[in-house]
This record gives structure tokens, sequence and C-alpha cells, in this order.
């Protein structure tokens, strides 16, 4: 066995999965269970993934040898007994299985179940190494199975482990994002010769820039994943995945790449500026796909390779970026078959273009075999069709539907028809918009309409999503769910998970083939429309849960729809709608401060106060408080405090106590942060926005009232009052179950017991607010709790371990964009003289020695002395 006893795969080598069952009888419970391995990011070991050029026992016997974990599926039939063998080939992978770990799951009822199979199922009964359960639909056995094998691998792990290895807490969501590459969910055929000789060309330190250009759909995402895959092997080399397909404006560039990084944009410097600093010295891959579409944004990599010496790009673009350090890598289309000669079905799947359509043509239709009688139709397809994949994987969806014969012949037909219209496209182009439109027309009208008006969408969007932007006159809610089915089985859209949520997206070639469509039905704007209002509605249905106890999971939900966020904002603000864009912003105010988009909103209403276009009082209220507070928190302007005071006015004069109350708050801090600061006036300000806050029974921004009411006591050396506001504002985020609330009151109550002498409770008030900072995904809270635990060390004169916490919140900073803490922070005031005052040979030693990693820092300061 290649599995190594007790131990866990490096990422490069995935664990796999032998499914075993009968093939046709439980084809679609196949699917199910398949889906659940990829879901868990392992590898299905299965015989309708990929070529077979061997007899099937030999075949299977060899992915059983080469398997980590068993999973038999039965139903009814026992299996055919091939000639002079005595059991079927179900029993012998069972047989085989030996020291794998087994899951196993049978089909009830199941009233037809085969004696033989009887006989079995019996003796697994008896076997004392495997998991039994039934079950009764696929769903549920893609539940079960996920469930189980989650387990199974949390214990395996948990074997695995040292002894003194301690938990490590939940990672922080947005550094995490800036090591994940897109999971691949199927096979890579036929580019060996290409990764070989690309991976060449990365390890080359002299190549920074490596473009690979083709035409759509021709694989060029596909195959960059893989390269992704194969460098972040390395674990000296961290890999990230930006994704440009969202993005129509070469300004916003910066902002994809550092969202992928977990460079947070809080609105206090350029993001270019910002990944300056976050780059540095760091040796990463920086994967970006899609940049055919802002071309003009390729001289900010150039900018980028001259900042970070160990930063290489590689581009999946149609067209050269044409800028100096590019080395461009042609994709070409797979290779055909040679019909020149007679063509056998084993000698046809040596083409990697009939593996391809094979391969593809089995995961809609598992029995699915290259056959003497079919494989000369095959082949015509795939040399129709010019080896380009994703028009090979778009007419093998059709396989379920009619055999290869009839898909070339209505595929003739069609290539014929376009080919005339299309001479200024290349062939291989021409060939898959022709598959395309080919495809779609073999839909129904419902389905046709829904592919269009998906196409508003900006990367994924749920279920609730499409129904919504599927228009009123859809006949009814049942109808867009079989038309999205339709879809996702034509290949047109793809289905994944997000928890318990179905989740789709579409290729970003079909998404323009469909804008093109709905465009040209004049049914555009109103599609548009459509998705804003929804998104619109998203927000407001959020804002109460983002205060509470689903606060967590919210924030993640939100994640998933950011660039439709971001697609609904533009497209309010491009029609002018400012009362819609400044409520929107409004509604998911917490959400852009954990999320680090506090930058991208106040580029959104300063747009709404330069419109040449009337707006209410109310959307000018809200514009002017994100413009100052933003501004405020990091470098007060003149136009911060009479902004603030505006604001503060309007929403008096609206009487909008929530919106008063909040604005109150900034307004304080920005009196006193005032070339001439008026304490009394500020401390009269927080007091009105409590009361206002209290009485309109909004807990979450009375506690932040209250917070800052506790600054200003700190501030003036007040501490026993600091420390009864703190407290009373950590009730009330307590009461509401609210985290990121709790992190904010912990982290200023840690800080005025630490100067009120309390050494031990603030080093517990800190270790909370990093924990649950961490948890909901809070960089600036883990930050600010690492700063904290900083201090307990320094004033326990234990220099080393403040050393090292102090190096580990200076490096999160800098890989997040907060390398400036902002001009309130408590460790400019209490952190920084005390360090200067201990600045001694251990303290320097402990701050030089090796980095950690977030994870390796956060459980530092929780665990280790």
């Amino acid at each position: 066995m290649t599995h190594t006893e007790g131990g866990i795969r490096t990422p490069d080598q995935r664990l796999r999965v032998f499914v075993s069952s009968t093939l046709k009888e439980l084809a679609i419970e196949r699917k199910f269970a398949r889906a659940a391995i990829e879901r868990l990011h392992l590898a299905p070991v299965m015989f309708e993934l990929g070529a077979r050029p061997h007899p099937p026992r030999a075949l299977y016997r060899a992915y059983l040898d080469q398997s980590d974990i068993f999973v038999g599926i039965y139903a009814e039939r026992y299996g055919w007994v091939a000639p002079g063998e005595t059991v079927s080939g179900l029993e012998d992978e069972y047989n085989l299985s030996t020291d794998l770990p087994k899951l196993i799951y049978i089909q009830d009822p199941a009233p037809g179940r085969e004696p033989r199979l009887v006989e079995l199922l019996n003796r697994v009964r008896d076997d004392d190494m495997a998991a039994f359960k039934s079950f009764a639909t696929p769903q549920e056995l893609r539940k079960l199975l996920e469930a189980d094998l989650a387990t199974l691998l949390a214990e395996r792990f948990d074997q695995s482990r040292r002894p003194a290895t301690k938990p490590i807490p939940i990672p922080l969501a947005a550094v995490e994002r800036s090591a994940t590459m897109p999971t691949a969910l199927t096979a890579l055929i036929g580019r060996e010769a290409e990764l070989t000789s690309i991976e060449d060309l990365l390890s080359q330190p002299s190549v920074r820039l490596v473009t690979l250009v083709g035409s759509g759909g021709i694989g060029k995402t596909r195959l960059a994943l893989e390269l992704g895959r194969r460098v972040g092997a390395n674990p000296d080399v961290e890999v990230a995945f930006v994704d440009l397909s969202p993005v129509r404006n070469a300004a916003l560039v910066p902002n994809a790449i550092a969202e992928a990084l977990g460079v947070l944009d809080t609105g206090d410097e350029p993001v270019m500026d910002k990944l300056r600093t976050a780059l540095g010295d760091r040796r990463m891959l920086i994967v970006i796909d899609n940049f055919e579409q802002v071309l003009e944004a390729a001289p900010a990599l150039s900018r980028l390779l001259a900042w970070a010496a160990g930063v290489t790009f590689l581009v999946t673009s149609r067209s050269l970026l044409r800028i100096s350090a590019e080395h461009a890598v042609d994709v070409e289309p797979l290779s055909l078959p040679d019909t020149t000669r007679s063509l056998s079905p084993r000698k046809a799947m040596t083409a990697a273009a009939v593996a391809l359509f094979v391969e593809r043509a089995r995961a809609v239709k598992p029995d699915f075999e290259a056959t003497p009688e079919n494989v000369g139709a095959i082949a015509a397809i795939c040399i129709a069709l010019d080896g380009v994949p994703l028009a090979l994987e778009l007419a093998a969806a059709r396989v379920r539907l009619m055999p290869p014969a009839a898909i070339l012949e209505r595929l003739d037909r069609r290539l014929s028809l376009l080919s005339g219209g299309a001479r200024d496209l290349p062939a291989r182009q021409r060939a898959l918009r022709s598959t395309i439109e080919w495809s779609t027309n073999l839909l129904g009208p419902d389905e046709k309409r829904l592919l269009a008006r998906l196409g508003v969408f900006a990367g994924g969007f749920s279920l609730e999503a499409a129904e919504s932007v599927a228009g009123e006159d859809a006949d009814s809610q049942s109808d867009v769910v079989t038309a999205l089915g339709v879809l996702v089985d034509n290949s047109m859209v793809r289905e994944s998970d997000r928890g318990d949520r179905p989740y789709f997206s579409m290729l970003a070639t079909v998404r323009e083939y469909a804008v093109e469509q709905l465009d040209a039905s004049g049914d555009g704007g109103a599609a548009r429309d459509a998705h804003a209002k929804y998104y619109l509605g998203f927000a407001a249905h959020l804002e109460n849960d983002l205060e509470g106890t689903r606060q967590h999971d919210i924030i993640e939900q939100l994640n998933d729809d950011r660039d439709n966020l971001r697609a609904a904002a533009r497209h309010l603000l491009d029609t002018k709608q400012s009362d819609a864009v400044t409520q929107f912003a409004w509604c998911l105010l917490i959400y852009w401060w954990v999320a680090g988009l506090l930058g991208e909103v106040r580029a959104w209403m300063e747009e709404v106060l330069a419109t040449d276009q009337p707006i209410t009082e109310r959307s000018r209220a809200i514009a002017l408080y994100f413009t100052r507070s933003i501004t405020l928190w990091h470098d007060a302007n003149d136009h911060v405090l009479p902004g603030l005071t505006e604001s503060v006015d309007l929403f008096r004069d609206m009487h909008d106590s929530v919106g008063e109350g909040f604005a109150l708050i900034f307004l304080a801090l920005a009196i006193v942060a005032d070339k001439q600061p008026d304490t009394p006036r500020a401390q009269e300000s927080l007091e009105r926005s409590v009361h206002l806050l209290h009485t309109a029974d909004y807990r979450w921004g009375e506690a932040m009232a209250l917070v800052t009411l506790g600054r200003l006591a700190l501030m003036q050396n007040a501490v026993p009052d600091a420390i009864e506001r703190f407290e009373e504002s950590l009730r009330l985020t307590r009461q509401g179950h609210d985290d990121l609330g709790t992190t904010v009151a912990l982290q200023h109550l840690g800080w005025a017991q630490f100067v009120n002498g309390r050494t031990l409770v603030s080093r517990r008030l800190f270790e909370e607010s990093l924990e649950t900072a961490a948890h909901i995904g809070h960089a600036e809270g883990v930050a600010y709790g690492l700063e904290g635990l900083t201090a307990i060390a320094a004033a326990e004169r234990r220099l080393k371990r403040a050393g090292r916490l102090l190096s580990a919140a200076d490096e999160l900073r800098r890989q997040t964009g907060l390398s400036g803490a902002n001009r309130f922070s408590f460790a400019e005031r209490y952190l920084a003289p005390l360090l200067a005052a201990e600045n001694t040979d251990r303290f320097a030693k402990g701050t030089a020695s090796a980095g950690l990693s977030l994870d390796e820092a956060v459980e530092y300061a929780l665990h280790a002395d």
C-alpha cells in the first residue's frame, strides 16, 4: 500500500478514496458519493474517472493498491462473476481492501436484493473493521459519507500527532484565504508535457512572469491550477489564486490581488502601497486568472515585481500583457486522433481529446465506453471541435440524451451554418462559440432565458439569487429549479456546496456568451435591476444577524457573495440610485469593517457626494459618515470634523436615533483628534450617543459608544471610570452573543486592567479577545490581541516571549495591510514606551527569531509558556 501507517499525506498527495459498487444500478449514488469525497478535497478512485486500457480486474486491483480508504455502496445486485472466477468483482474488491479503513453503506429498502449479496453483507456486518450504515436516497448517502470521512480523517490525524502538540485554534479567515488554491474537480488530461516545460520555466530565478496565452475554453485555468498545486507542494513557497473574471475595471486589479492575499483595504493608504508592504520578502507564486479584460493593469504587475523580489506571477490571458518581464506560453488544443488509419478504441484513447471526451461523458453516463461502433464518431467530434476542452465538455454532456453519431450529425450542421459568419475568429474560437450556441439551442426557452439572466452574476450565486434574477414572469420557483438543473446537467452551470447551501458558478466563456444574449434580448437592464434589488434585500435581511449569534456564519456567507455585492453597488452607482446604494452600505457596515473593505465603501460614498444629481438628506448623512469616519481613524484632515458635524445634524433632523448615535461616536473622536481638542464637548457627544442608542434598543451601537466613552476616560487617566464603561460594553455584547463587539470590549478592558496593575486579569482578557477575533476572522483584532499579550510578557520580564509576540503581530499587520496601527491604538500609548525601556538583548533576540505563521502565533500566545 502507498499510504503511511498512521500518517497524513502532504498537500500534493491527496488521500485516495476507493468507491466500490455496481456501476449501472448505483450510477446516481456514485455521483453523489464523488461529490462528498471531492467536497473534502480528497481524491475519488472510481472506474468512470479516466481511461481504461487495461482489463477491469487488473484495473481495480491496481486502484485498490494505491488507495487509502475503502467505501462500499450496496443495493440489490451482487454483480457479474467473470469466467473462471468464484466471486464477483464487487466481492473481490471488498476482499482485497484488507487493512484499509472501511465505510459501508447499504440501500434500504432493497426488496430485490440478490442472495449472494445478502451473504456478502452478512459477512461485512461481522467485520469489526467496517463502519456500517443504511441510506434511502443519494442525498442521504452524500451527507453520511461526508460526515463519516470527516470523522475518520480527524481520528487518523489525532492518532498521528505528537503527544505534546496542543489543539490549533480556528485559523483567521482573512489570512487563510491567501494560501488557498481552488480545488480542481476534474482530472487534467493530456497536458503532461506542458506541465513539465512550464514548471521548469517557473523554477528559473530570472523568470518572474509567465503568461499562459490561449483562446477561451482552451484549458488555461485548469493548467494554471495544476501548476499552482505542484509549486505549492514546496513548503517554502506560498501560492495564491486571483480570479479576475468578476473584475471589469483595471483600477480594481490591485484590490483583487490584495483580497486574495488577505490584505485589507481599510482606506488609510493606497492598496498598491499595502501590497508592497505585504509582499516584502515573501517567496510566493501568484496565479492570476482571466487577465484579458483588464490589460491596462499590466503595469501594476511590473511595479509589484520590482518591489518584491521573491514574487512570481503566473497569468492566464487570451492576449499578451506586453510588459518587459513577460514570458509567454501558448496553450494549444488537446491532441487529436489520427483518422487516416483504422482506429481502435484503445488507440483512439491515446489522443488527449478523445480521452477527455470519454471522461466527461462518463461523468453524465457512467457506463459510457469508446467502442468499435462509436469510436469513429467520437474521433470526428474531437476533430470538429479542434480539441478545445470546453467545447468537448459541452458536447460530451449530451451523451446522456443521444449517441456520439447523433451528436456529430447535429454538431456538423451547426458548425457549417456558423463558419461563414465568424471568419474573423480563430478556428478553435469558432469551434467553441459554435458549440456553446449549439448547446444552448438544444435547450428549451425557459433554460435559454435563465442562462442569459444568470450572466449578470459576478462570481458564484445561490439558488435564491438565481430564482430572484430569473424574473417575475418565471412560471414558478420549481420551474427555475428545474431549468437550473438542466443547465447543470449540460455543463453550462456548475454546482458546488457552501455548507448546507447549493452554490452555482459559470465559466467565464459561458458567462460572456450569456451576457451577449441577455443584452441582445433587451433584457439586460431589467436583469441587472433584479440582481441589485436581490442583494439590497439580502443586505437588509442579514443586517441584524451581523450583530448576534449567527455573526460568523453570516460573514462567511457574505464573503461568498462579495463580488456580487460589489456588482450590485456598481450598478446602483451607475444608475444614480444614491438612496439605494447608501442604504446598502449602511446595512452591511459591520461586514465592511470585518472584511477589510472600508476603502472601497468610502470610494462609493465619495461618488455619491460628487454626483451632479440631487440626493436626499439621508443619503448625504450616510455618505458623510462613511467618508469622514474612515478618514478620521487613520489621518484626520480639515474636512473630517465639519463633515461629521453635518452628518450628525442631518440624522437628527430626520429623527434617526441610530444614525445620529453612530455619527456622534466618530464626531467625539474627531473633536478629541482636532488641533484644539474639546474634551467636554466630546464627552457630551458620547453621552448623548449612549442615550440615543440605548433608547433605540440598538445594543451593538450602544456597546461601541460605551467603549469610546471608556477610551476618553482612559485618556484622562480616569481608570476606574474607563473600566466601568468597558465592563458595561462587554455585558451588552455578551448578552447579544456578538463576537466582534465582545472582541473590542475585551481588548479595551484588557488595557484598562493592565494600566490598573491587574496583570493576570489583563492577560486573561487579551487571551479571550485573541481567540474570539481569530474565530470570526478579524485580522486587526488578532493583531491587537497579540500586542496586548506582548505588553503582559514585557511587564513580566519575559522578554524573549515579548519579542516573538511583537514580531508575530508586526508580521500579521504587514501581510494584511494593517502595518501602521491606527492613530488611536493603545499599543502606541502603552506598549511602545514599555518595549523601548526594555530593549535588551533578550528582547532583540526574540524579535529576530524565526517568524511564526498565524496559527503558530495564536497557538504560541495562548499556550506556550
